[in-house]
């Protein structure tokens, strides 16, 4: 299991501790036990959950996708807001036209999503930025892709607190972004 860079009752009112400790908690400690069980004595064994996600199908690709999906979800969020830094806005600004345009698709994006999934910001092979929908345990590493920055848009990321309401669930995980880690990841 990843360890969070805080504590689960730090996201509230946003994310409350019941939330987490099922979405954190029992979710992806359920993927992670999977995942281990599912790749004892294969060829992924030794292999890093990126290469996995490449190169794995059904059970071990969910598996492995779902781990590394909700840890990069998990260690992007902060406690503590942070400004955006002026590499990833300048990058922002020229592939999306504003801060708040971008952030106007990207939320609109995710809310569209239909059924489970994840909403992505990912570097393409040109160096631009893209926003991208994957369902289920869908990951676009595999599709060339280099994430920087997802938020998990599964009924399990948001029920407890939000019921059907994932906008208002987008709305507020938008706010706990830590943008100077997606930042790094360029």
């Amino acid at each position: 299991m990843p360890t969070l860079p805080y504590d689960t009752e730090a996201l509230q009112p946003a994310l409350s501790k019941e939330s987490f400790d099922y979405h954190y908690g029992k979710h992806l400690q359920t993927y992670v036990d999977n995942l281990n069980k599912l790749i004892t004595g294969t060829e992924f064994e030794d292999m890093p959950v990126e290469e996995i996600i490449r190169k794995a199908d059904g059970g071990i690709y969910n598996n492995a996708a779902q781990t590394w999906n909700h840890t990069m979800f998990f260690d992007t969020l902060t406690p503590v807001k942070k400004e955006m830094p002026e590499r990833l806005a300048g990058m922002i600004n020229r592939d999306f036209g504003s801060v708040a345009q971008f952030r106007d698709e990207f939320l609109a994006k995710a809310a569209a999503q239909f059924g489970s999934g994840w909403a992505w910001l990912s570097v393409n092979e040109e160096g631009k930025l893209v926003i991208t929908t994957e369902s289920n345990a869908g990951n676009p590493l595999r599709g060339g892709l280099r994430p920087i920055m997802t938020i998990d848009v599964w009924e399990h990321a948001y029920y407890i607190d939000y019921r059907n309401r994932r906008p208002d669930f987008l709305k507020a995980v938008w706010e706990l972004i830590d943008w100077e880690k997606v930042d790094g990841r360029l």
